[in-house]
Parts: C-alpha cells; sequence; structure tokens
C-alpha cells in the first residue's frame, strides 16, 4: 500500500495566491521538494523544485510577485491510498514525475515521492516484484 512506503512525511499545503518566494522558504524549511496547493481541503496543483526551476528562474520571473497558481502544475495525477506500491512507482516513471499526492477518496492524506522508494522500502519492492515474475512464470 502507498501509505506503507510514506515515512516522516512532511506535507506542505500552501493556497494559490501563496508567493514563490515563500513557497521556497517553506519548503526548504521542511525540507521538501513539493509543496501541495489546496483550496480548503480541495487539491488544486502541486509545486515543485522543478516547477521552480523551469517555471520561474529560467524565465527570470520575479518571486515575490508570482503566484502559485501562475506556475504550478494544475489538476495532478493522483493515486489511491489504497493502492500499491508498485503502482505509485509505475505511475510516476510513466508520466515522469517525482511526486505523486495520495488520496483518501477526495480527502489530500499525503504525498509519495521517489524518495520514498529508497532504502528497506526500494528492498521490498525488489522482493515483491521477484515473487510476481515467480507467479508468472509459474515459478514456486
Amino acid at each position: 500500500m502507498v501509505p506503507d512506503v510514506v515515512h516522516n512525511q512532511r506535507l506542505l499545503k500552501l493556497a494559490a495566491n501563496t508567493s514563490v518566494r515563500e513557497a521556497a522558504r517553506q519548503m526548504a524549511g521542511r525540507g521538501v521538494g513539493a509543496a501541495l496547493v489546496v483550496d480548503g481541503d480541495r487539491l488544486e496543483g502541486i509545486f515543485t523544485e522543478r516547477d521552480l526551476l523551469n517555471r520561474v528562474v529560467a524565465r527570470d520571473l520575479d518571486l515575490d510577485k508570482t503566484r502559485l497558481s501562475d506556475v504550478m502544475t494544475k489538476n495532478p495525477a493522483t493515486i489511491s491510498a489504497d493502492a500499491g506500491a508498485m503502482e505509485a512507482l509505475r505511475r510516476m516513471h510513466d508520466g515522469g514525475f517525482r511526486h505523486l499526492p495520495v488520496l483518501d477518496g477526495t480527502r489530500l492524506v499525503a504525498i509519495v515521492s521517489l524518495r520514498d522508494f529508497f532504502g528497506a522500502e526500494f528492498q521490498e519492492l525488489e522482493r515483491e516484484v521477484a515473487f510476481q515474475e515467480n507467479v508468472i512464470a509459474g515459478r514456486p
């Protein structure tokens, strides 16, 4: 399950009218690579380190005047809290992104990142993949 790979969660939720400078400060302060842009409990978008680099810095936008709503990824891909960890990893790989918001119904409960799959979780995923490959190949 996706929640099994999310440890030491530092979920950062910000409003769409937050300045990019403030978002970057909060992301750096919490040691996270993404902020979830919300309106109340509703996920509107995601703002990542890549967005900061490619959509703000590379375009020489003003960090104080630019709002998250201007540069966030709107309606990001999400995954259900009851989905498997491999499905989350596959979705991130296929979509070319490093962060994936996790929803329980419509409620935002977490964010999973590629970093979450390192270490023991990655080893567990390797075991799971090997098991599934053996099942498919008909090996015990």
